[in-house]
Formats: C-alpha cells, sequence, structure tokens
C-alpha cells in the first residue's frame, strides 16, 4: 500500500486537500469518487507523513467536548471544525480537522477514526459507530470518558506511589554523596595524624575512609545499570513474548505487582462496561478491553476465552485455564450475563479493583517513604559515627 496526496472538490464545491492509503493511483483515484469528491491533483508521495500523536490528557479532553458537542445535537462535522478552532495543540487541530475533512466527504465515522487507530486506539472506532447506531453516541462518549479518567488515575497513582519515595532517595544519595567526596577526606588527613597509623583507627572508621575513592565508580555503574534496563524495557516491548516477560516479571514485584494487576482488572472492567452498554457481545468486548488494557497477559487469557465461547462453552469452563483473569471476575460476568445486570457488574468490579489501587498505593507510599527515610539517615548516622568514633577514644583516654 501505499500514500497518496490529492486535491478535489465536494458536491458543494469546497476544495479539500489530504491523503489516501491506496495500492495504486487508479483505485485511490476509485476511492476518491466513492467519496464523491471530483479530483483535480493525485500524486504518490514518497514517504508516509508522520503519525500524529496525542496525550492522554489531550485524548480525554477532546472525548468530553466530543459528548457535549454530540448531547447538545450540534452535526459532527460543524462540531468537530468548532473544535478544531478553540484548540491550541496544532497537531490535535490538524487531525480533528482531517477527520472533519473525510465526514465531510462521505466517509463513515467509524472509517474516519478506525485509520487512526493507533492515535485513538482499537476501541474508540468501535465505540462510535455502535454511538451512532444506538442513538446513544452522546451517553457512550460519556461512560468512555469516566474509563479513560479512572484508567489515567490508576496510573497516576502507581506514578506517584514510587515518585515521592524515589525523590527522597536521589536527595538522600546527592547528601551522602557531597559527605563522602567533600567532607570524609578532610576528616581522613586530621585522624590518620591523630592516630599516627590507619591500624590505630577503629573498623567502621577505616572502612568509612576507604569509600570516597569507589564512590563515583559506583554511580557511574549504577547509571550504566539503570541504562541498561532502561535499553532492556524498550527491546522488550518490541515483541510479544517480551512483552509478556516484562509483566510477569512486573506482577512479581512485591506490593507493586498487585498494585498493576488491580488497575488493569480495574481498566479492563471499565472497558468491558462501556461496551456492553454500546451493544457488543461478551467475546467482542473481552477483546477489545483486554486490548485498551495494554496488557499482554489479559490479551493471551482473552483470545483463550473467545475461542472457548466461540465453540459454546460457558464462561465459568472456559476461563478454567486462565492464568492472568480472576475466577471472581468471570464469575461476575457469568453471573450478571444470567441476571441481565452485567454492566452493574462490571461497573462493580471496576469499582471494587480501583478501591484495592487506592488501598495499594497507600500502603506502599506508608511503608516506602518511612524506609527510605531510615535507610538514608541511618547511612549518614553510621558514616558521622565512623567519624567521630576516634575522636571519641582518644578523648575518652585522656580523661
Amino acid at each position: 500500500m501505499a500514500n497518496f496526496q490529492y486535491s478535489a472538490l465536494t458536491n458543494s464545491g469546497r476544495l479539500m486537500t489530504g491523503t489516501i492509503e491506496a495500492s495504486s493511483t487508479q483505485q485511490a483515484q476509485e476511492l476518491l469518487t466513492d467519496m464523491k469528491l471530483t479530483v483535480n491533483d493525485l500524486s504518490k508521495i514518497t514517504a508516509a507523513p508522520p503519525r500524529t500523536s496525542i496525550g492522554k490528557d489531550e485524548f480525554i479532553l477532546f472525548n468530553q467536548q466530543l459528548a457535549s458537542i454530540t448531547q447538545a445535537g450540534i452535526p459532527l462535522e460543524k462540531g468537530l471544525r468548532e473544535l478544531a478552532a478553540d484548540i491550541q495543540s496544532s497537531k490535535m487541530r490538524k487531525l480533528i480537522n482531517e477527520i472533519a475533512n473525510e465526514l465531510e466527504a462521505g466517509s463513515g465515522i467509524e472509517q474516519a477514526f478506525a485509520k487512526r487507530e493507533k492515535t485513538f486506539g482499537p476501541l474508540y472506532a468501535k465505540l462510535l459507530k455502535a454511538g451512532v447506531e444506538s442513538g446513544r453516541l452522546g451517553e457512550m462518549l460519556t461512560s468512555l470518558n469516566r474509563h479513560l479518567e479512572i484508567a489515567n488515575q490508576t496510573r497516576r497513582i502507581v506514578f506517584e506511589a514510587m515518585m515521592y519515595p524515589a525523590i527522597i532517595f536521589v536527595f538522600g544519595a546527592f547528601i551522602v554523596t557531597l559527605i563522602f567526596l567533600l567532607i570524609i577526606p578532610q576528616f581522613s588527613s586530621i585522624l590518620l595524624d591523630m592516630a599516627g597509623s590507619a591500624a590505630q583507627l577503629p573498623a567502621l572508621t577505616r572502612a568509612i575512609m576507604h569509600i570516597p575513592s569507589g564512590i563515583v565508580p559506583f554511580w557511574l555503574i549504577s547509571i550504566a545499570i539503570v541504562i541498561l534496563i532502561l535499553l532492556l524495557r524498550s527491546v522488550l516491548n518490541t515483541f510479544p513474548a517480551g512483552r509478556k516477560f516484562k509483566e510477569e516479571f512486573c506482577i512479581r514485584v512485591p506490593v507493586l505487582g498487585r498494585l498493576y494487576y488491580h488497575s488493569v482488572l480495574a481498566r479492563i472492567a471499565e472497558a468491558m462496561s462501556v461496551l456492553i452498554k454500546s451493544g457488543s457481545d461478551v467475546p467482542s468486548a473481552l477483546t477489545l478491553a483486554a486490548q485498551s488494557s495494554s496488557s499482554r497477559l489479559a490479551d493471551i487469557d482473552v483470545s483463550m476465552l473467545s475461542a472457548q465461547l466461540q465453540q459454546g462453552r460457558n464462561i465459568l469452563e472456559a476461563g478454567q485455564l486462565c492464568r492472568f483473569l480472576p475466577r471472581i471476575f468471570l464469575f461476575s460476568i457469568a453471573l450478571g450475563s444470567q441476571r441481565n445486570q452485567l454492566t452493574e457488574n462490571l461497573e462493580g468490579l471496576g469499582q471494587m479493583y480501583s478501591q484495592q489501587v487506592f488501598s495499594a498505593q497507600a500502603r506502599l507510599q506508608a511503608v516506602l517513604l518511612p524506609v527510605m527515610l531510615i535507610v538514608v539517615g541511618a547511612f549518614i548516622g553510621i558514616t558521622v559515627l565512623g567519624v567521630f568514633l576516634p575522636i571519641i577514644k582518644i578523648v575518652t583516654t585522656l580523661m
């Protein structure tokens, strides 16, 4: 497939420019004709245009505004134009205008957003199509926004739970490093003069006196290890087996693993609730929800579940081989389906797992911050004790 740049006129005589993907110039011409465009110029471009990326906060804001437009009864094409005019981000403005162009040219809303799946995710186009077909687009977008806010909040909680202890550790490491580089060498010469030889100094003092010579290599090696870990993480993200290995390792980390696990389950439950409301069946909702969670382990379980469900097995029987999705998750889905309360059960699951994430975050901060403070304080205390032990010994001898 290649990309073609075109200039064309709509039925109303409005000039449109953009790009279209096709296997040949003839196919591109046919696609544009199907869109009811009169082509003025069509040329193949050698390189695909750079993909427009938007942040999570930008996406949530866009979804909120789109929900407001649809609930107010404003035509989608006109609403997107007005929305683009008020957006400061040039990338987002260009993206919205491109979508509005395609909608005005006759493209369906699902087609316009499905072409930008890498930007909006696989869930978005399906929801928009279901919302338009059911006449509940505003409601669907509002439900989706609630799911996006919860997902964003759980990610922020994980980040904050690690950030505060990390700041304490970095600050403490900076202070300790300055002590060993600037203060300990000054004391070392004084203590050696007072004791006459290093052999006369306490073992703790001798050990501390040797640290300054290795402090810089220690930090260089530590930085190199961190860089290697980040590179390894990037490499693992490039293929499915690597993502699976990384996720399995993360889940095994005490406290943090449970926090991550529950945050993924919360996102899956919330996404499934939104999809079920939009009219999706359970296998499709499971598949899209797992994709939106970015969890490779969830994808593996859901692929197996979907195959079993399509063969006529119930979800509890199919879920016996699941390693990631818990039994209570599947039981709630089965019970909700039987009682016609599936969306309520999924919303309850999402709230339950979100609450567990909040509780884990509180426990993590309650444990990590004091531990970091104690470790840094103990290290500084031992250093000070090692420096002053010879002085204390000399004073005690003189007395």
